[in-house]
């Protein structure tokens, strides 16, 4: 058991460490530039590769989906009772507690603990989040809401590509499936090295309130995920993709669009910083739950 669970949390480290110490000894990495390409290029491809080559039934992704959004809605409605008790403004640390880091951590971690078909349903999850954050995220720490930002976004029409390959039954070009299936392999390691240069570029200020707040956000992630699981009555695999999703740190991007805003992003730098050592050190208890 202790082999396998090092298997599959060794690669997110090492590739996540390499991040850390590229950025540490000074070396470029245009952040903006690999956040657009995973952006607007990996993650679409990734997600149309892997949904359109496995035999996964529609209700499966349909369920996991609901699931996502039910557990998102608990993560909002935690966040704003902890928040409300605490006296801390929304905008500035509600986003950071509604979401998780299903990306750079969730994706690698799905897909080594369940191989493609539980990165299938992280993927699905992933999406839902990102998707909700570019928009509802965005509109919270911003205090507007964009339709266009949300038209915009490239992972929903490979999304809704995937699902009408997958109730036709159609059967993707060989070109085109090698094609999305090359570009969408750079995501994920990608992904791992943006977050530990994120790390490494991230000034942390306040340590006690972030500590609080990474707590409830793995902590009450993790009870939520644990709870939309049993409620949905998922398979297996698909629970368990829910409760690794749901257990992830705060995204990088929730400080990113704090500073943009001026929304308190040392504080919120602390919480990315402090839930991600907190999650690494709580990977271990995770993976064994649920495999």
């Amino acid at each position: 058991m202790y082999s396998e669970l090092f298997a599959i949390i060794a690669p997110v480290l090492i590739c996540a460490g390499i991040g850390f110490i590229w950025a540490r000894r000074g070396r470029a990495f245009e952040t903006e530039f690999v956040t657009n390409l995973v952006t607007m290029v990996g993650t679409p491809c990734l997600i149309a590769s892997t949904l359109t080559s496995l035999e996964i039934p529609l209700d499966a992704l349909g369920e996991v989906a609901i699931a996502s959004l039910t557990a998102t809605a608990g993560f909002a409605v935690l966040g704003m009772a902890v928040l409300r008790v605490m006296k801390l403004p929304f905008h500035s640390f509600l986003p950071a507690l509604m979401f998780p880091n299903t990306g750079n951590m969730g994706l690698p971690l799905c897909l080594f603990a369940f191989g493609e078909a539980g990165l299938a349903f992280a993927i699905i999850i992933f999406a839902l989040t990102a998707t909700l954050q570019f928009t509802v995220g965005i509109a919270i720490v911003s205090g507007s809401f964009s339709l266009k930002r949300f038209a915009t976004m490239p992972i929903l029409y490979a999304v809704a590509f995937s699902i009408i390959v997958i109730a036709t039954g159609w059967t993707v070009p060989a070109w085109f499936a090698n094609t999305i299936e090359l570009l969408g392999g750079v995501t994920i390691p990608m992904m791992l090295l943006a977050l530990g240069v994120s790390l490494a570029r991230l000034r942390v200020t306040t340590i006690h309130r972030a500590l609080i707040l990474s707590l409830v956000r793995l902590a009450g992630g993790a009870a939520i995920g644990y709870a939309v699981g049993i409620l949905f009555d998922l398979s297996d695999l698909a629970r368990g993709a829910v409760l690794i999703q749901a257990t992830m740190p705060v995204a990088v991007f929730n400080y990113l669009f704090a500073q943009y805003y001026s929304r308190q992003p040392e504080q919120v730098a602390g919480m990315v910083m402090l839930s991600t050592i907190l999650s690494f050190l709580t990977l271990p208890l995770l993976l064994w739950a649920v495999l």
